[in-house]
């Protein structure tokens, strides 16, 4: 794949700011294990764990979002009705993907 064809990914425009989100996610997983070596009430854990779920389920739904206003967009205003249809195909598998996590 070339570099013109990933510039097209919706995400990319904002990589740096998404990048810095996984940092802080990553930073909030190491705090969970550090409450679980320091042996902290269990509530406590499971809060910090709703809140990396929340903040992982946030940057999931940012990617989506992007997804569909670049790649899918791009697809259905090419007017090739194979790849359009390939990326509904994908778009769907994401939001079934997407939920059942719920």
């Amino acid at each position: 794949m070339s570099q013109i064809e990933h510039a097209t990914y919706g995400y990319v425009r904002e990589k740096e700011a998404l990048i810095n989100r996984l940092h802080r996610i990553e930073g909030q997983v190491r705090g969970i294990e550090r409450m679980v070596e320091e042996e902290r009430y269990c509530i406590d854990i499971l809060t910090q764990v709703s809140a990396v779920t929340t903040a992982l389920d946030s940057l999931g739904l940012k990617i989506l979002g992007d997804h569909v206003n670049s790649c899918v967009a791009h697809a259905f205003a090419s007017g090739d009705e194979e790849a359009a249809a390939e990326k509904s195909r994908e778009l769907l598998a994401a939001v079934e993907r997407f939920t059942k996590t719920r």
